[in-house]
């Protein structure tokens, strides 16, 4: 549920767990036994019910998250919607790895303490203003969420903001600045939580939503003629989008605290002395550091960066290829062989090279990061959640359910304008996913959604990315993303305070996400504007993208 992470289905009582799967079994034998709709495959119809099934079980959570994550693998081919290998190697997606590096690199900010250092030094020097202290948690929080997971980004932040709130209101609890203090909390914790959400989507790796998108581009567009959206090109897109956002959270949080009187009690180095406890950078922590620079670098510069007509920076991919060239060498592949998950992995696998600081009893050597800690602390089951995306997705085009449900949608929308389109996609999904599963929803409405642009006439990134982007967008309620749960749980927050905050933020989030779609994405990511063909299922071609990280938004039929 949510971004970076699920809520455990364990919470669910037993009985209501029974209930729940007995119901969804029936829900998908009734679809099946229905007459098939015109226009409808019957393999399109079994795969209808199925996806009936597993929304009931993702959504009420009935069964744990990754075990209805497997169940195309089964039901799939027992139904004859795909074969058995077209189920199963959408779980071995190269975006699911792409994931599972940027799972270890944050793994191994954890192990060396490193994300603790960096916290508190962002935090460090935005002052004693009440408003300033908002802010800087929640742009910390947002700059933390752009490369490990939400929910982590929250768990690290809540408990420093905790013992901030706690030691400035033991200063002067009876007067004016306790006070001040009952204002800040809400708002202070609240920025934790808004920040890791809306500094998740400002790059490719920040939120499982984002990697969902990126394979579903790449399986059913890239591998009928588009260009790929490399990481570098997404924030280009949306790191602006990002902030705009985070600011306007910021101006409503602290709408109604003190703008400049320092909170007292906060002109004590609070933060610099939880730094001086830390001592200085040890030598995991340095080597840490290093890679999780070399990584964002990496990425940003493995095709070359444009905007419009200009190239900010050239791809070292490319460079490598002919430098190599020069030598009399051919490194030509290196361009189109050569993935963000492949860097994610590389770099995520030298985590397992770099030494413990805190050596084991009878052993001169330990890596930072072992195997055991990988199995113990990765969430494998949202790498299942996003494998299962890509073999729905897959289905979807397969047996044409994807298209017929596009007519369908496509059939009462006709007529509206590309901007109003965008709004009501923003509106549907922001509010939905308040109540739902983000991934798994995503999941389920791209093929759909696709479909709804090819029948439309439109291009299919101007409903997918606004699609993408809300599903971050979920202020209202606890049960929306993880980090408004770690958040309505520490007993700070009332419900009331966070669904009235959030259901404003939900709205400016539909307004800036749309007006961004409409008027500054497509100058970063081009948007071709003729007729989009129907994509071509996984597996039937290489992709013939030019490389330049460009995506051209209309796929060409083969």
């Amino acid at each position: 549920m949510g971004k970076g992470g699920s809520t455990p289905s364990e919470v669910t009582p037993p009985s209501m767990s029974f209930w729940g799967v007995l119901a969804a079994l029936i829900a998908g034998i009734a679809l099946c036994s229905l007459p098939t709709p015109a226009g409808l495959t019957v393999e399109g119809q079994r795969l209808l019910a199925v996806t009936v099934v597993m929304a009931i079980l993702w959504f009420g959570q009935f069964l744990p998250v990754a075990v209805t994550s497997l169940l195309p693998i089964c039901l799939y081919p027992l139904l004859g919607i795909v074969n058995a290998g077209d189920a199963c190697a959408p779980y071995a997606n190269k975006n699911v790895f792409l994931f599972l590096g940027g799972f270890l690199i944050a793994l191994g900010l954890e192990q060396s303490g490193l994300h603790r250092r960096l916290a508190l030094q962002l935090v460090r020097g935005v002052g004693t203003g009440p408003r300033a202290i908002v802010f800087g948690f929640m742009l910390t929080t947002a700059f933390l969420s752009m490369w490990i997971s939400n929910t982590a980004s929250t768990m690290l932040m809540v408990p420093i903001a905790l013992a901030l709130l706690k030691t400035l209101g033991e200063v002067d609890s009876e007067g004016e600045a306790g006070g001040i203090m009952k204002q800040l909390t809400a708002p202070t914790l609240l920025g934790i939580s808004y920040g890791a959400s809306v500094g998740g989507f400002a790059t490719l790796v920040g939120t499982p939503t984002n990697v969902a998108f990126r394979g579903f581009w790449e399986d059913h567009f890239v591998k009928a003629g588009a260009a790929n959206i490399s990481a570098a090109s997404w924030m280009v897109a949306f790191a602006p989008v990002s902030l705009v956002l985070l600011l306007l959270v910021g101006v409503t949080l602290t709408w109604s605290l003190p703008g400049k009187a320092a909170v007292s009690g906060g002109e004590g180095d609070f933060f610099g002395n939880r730094l001086r406890a830390l001592g200085r950078m040890r030598r995991s922590e340095v080597f840490v550091a290093l890679l999780f620079v070399t990584t964002a670098v990496l990425w940003m510069t493995r095709v070359p960066l444009t905007f419009g007509e200009w190239t900010l920076l050239p791809g070292w991919t490319t460079g490598l290829a002919d430098y190599a060239k020069s030598k009399d060498y051919d490194w030509s592949f290196l361009p189109k062989f050569v993935d963000d998950a492949t860097i994610a992995i590389g770099m995520g696998t030298l985590l397992f090279l770099i030494p413990h600081d805190q050596q084991t009893a009878g052993k001169t050597w330990r890596p930072l990061v072992t195997w055991d800690d990988a199995q113990r602390h990765i969430p494998w089951g949202m790498l299942l959640l996003i494998g299962a995306g890509f073999s729905m997705a897959n289905a979807f085009e397969a047996t044409g359910l994807s298209g017929w449900m596009g007519s369908g949608l496509a059939w009462a929308l006709e007529g509206r304008s590309t901007i109003v389109l965008a709004v009501l996609v923003c509106v549907f999904v922001t509010f939905l996913t308040e109540f739902t599963t983000n991934v798994a929803t995503l999941n389920m409405l791209l093929p759909v959604l696709a479909g709804v642009a090819h029948e439309l006439n439109i291009p299919p990134l101007m409903v997918l990315l606004p699609a993408t982007i809300s599903c971050s967008c979920a202020f209202m309620l606890p049960i929306g993303t993880p980090p408004n749960a770690i958040v309505f749980g520490t007993g700070h927050v009332t419900m009331r305070e966070m669904a009235r905050t959030g259901f404003m933020l939900n709205l400016l989030g539909v307004i800036v996400v749309t007006v961004a779609s409409v008027v500054w994405v497509p100058y970063a990511i081009e948007m071709k504007l003729d007729k989009p063909a129907p994509a071509q299922p996984a597996g039937d071609e290489e992709s013939n993208s030019d490389m330049s990280g460009e995506p051209a938004l209309s796929p060409t039929a083969n």
